[in-house]
């Protein structure tokens, strides 16, 4: 049996029931089957099923996340015979703690981060990682509760910060819906002869280079990275890169992109290096699929960096 899942996420009084309320007030979702919503965080809302553009659309509350398991979100389907199940999901609970414990032909059509404009910003600043556990995976973002004193350019780089191609969409107070029109220039010229990447930036490179590998390829680049050397790796070749911090020390990841140079046997592990060449797009031992692999024209040791952690804020 196959159900499909919304998961709407965010933090206490964020909004979440009344966004699912406007939802399955306006929209018959449960049309070829019953509906579920699994109420795992409790505010002042509450849901008025008399409003429901459908009869069919029963409620759940989950009050332990331990019962956020296999057999017990079985159970509740079978309980009420749901094709469809909305999850308002409770914002201090870890995102992937739900993913894992999918039942078996469960599938999560859409993920949506509700976020209330007026206390994001404190969320980010003191509670920083689970922001970026409910927004990493999203497929769309509404700030509701929007002022015209609100600093959407403050919205809109928490949400980039952390997921660069979800949709992000302000609610203003009057109730009009409008897109968000920033555009994300990189810090870097990526038209440049050679595409230099400043030490703060290398967090922005990397994840640009990741996200639209093609558009570098044959581009030639240069940046101050970290070596990483290792036996299985092909002769004549060895990883650069930098240790990025997306939110907190816990997500702290080496971000490195393999590199091609006739002299890399005479490179220590850890060393400080400037690295220039060009991107191409190739096999190499790590990656899932062709990647970006750097043909070094210009190596040079350096020093360590001020910084030695790159972030995105």
């Amino acid at each position: 049996m196959n159900t499909f899942v919304y998961l709407f996420t965010g933090f206490l009084e964020a909004g979440k029931t009344k966004f699912i309320q406007e939802v399955l007030t306006g929209q018959d979702l449960g049309a070829d089957g019953n509906t579920l919503i699994l109420i795992c965080e409790e505010g002042i809302e509450e849901y008025e099923p008399a409003e429901f553009r459908s009869p069919n659309v029963f409620c759940e509350v989950i009050e332990d996340e331990s019962d956020l398991n296999p057999e017990n979100l079985s159970a509740l389907r079978d309980k009420y015979d749901a094709t469809l199940v909305l999850v308002e999901y409770n914002g201090m609970w870890q995102i992937d703690n739900f993913f894992n414990n999918l039942p078996e032909g469960w599938s999560v059509y859409q993920e949506m981060f509700i976020g209330d404009a007026t206390t994001i910003e404190n969320y980010n600043k003191n509670m920083r990682s689970l922001v970026v556990d409910k927004l990493s995976s999203c497929d769309l973002v509404t700030f509701n509760r929007v002022s015209p004193q609100s600093d959407r350019m403050a919205l809109h780089k928490i949400v980039r910060g952390v997921n660069r191609n979800v949709q992000i969409l302000y609610e203003l107070t009057d109730g009009t819906i409008e897109p968000d029109t920033f555009e994300d220039p990189l810090p870097f010229d990526i038209d440049a002869d050679v595409i230099v990447i400043q030490d703060r930036d290398y967090a922005y490179f990397y994840r640009d280079l990741a996200a639209e590998t093609k558009k570098y390829e044959g581009k030639t680049v240069k940046f101050k990275g970290l070596v990483y050397k290792d036996p299985t790796l092909p002769k004549g070749s060895f990883v650069c890169g930098r240790h990025v911090m997306t939110c907190c020390a816990d997500d702290i990841r080496y971000n490195a992109v393999a590199c091609k140079w006739k002299g890399s046997e005479t490179l220590q592990m850890r060393s400080w290096v400037n690295v220039t060449g060009k991107i191409v797009i190739q096999k190499f031992p790590g990656y899932a699929k062709p990647g970006p692999v750097i043909q070094v024209t210009d190596l040079a040791l350096t020093s360590r960096p001020t910084e030695e952690l790159t972030t995105f804020y």
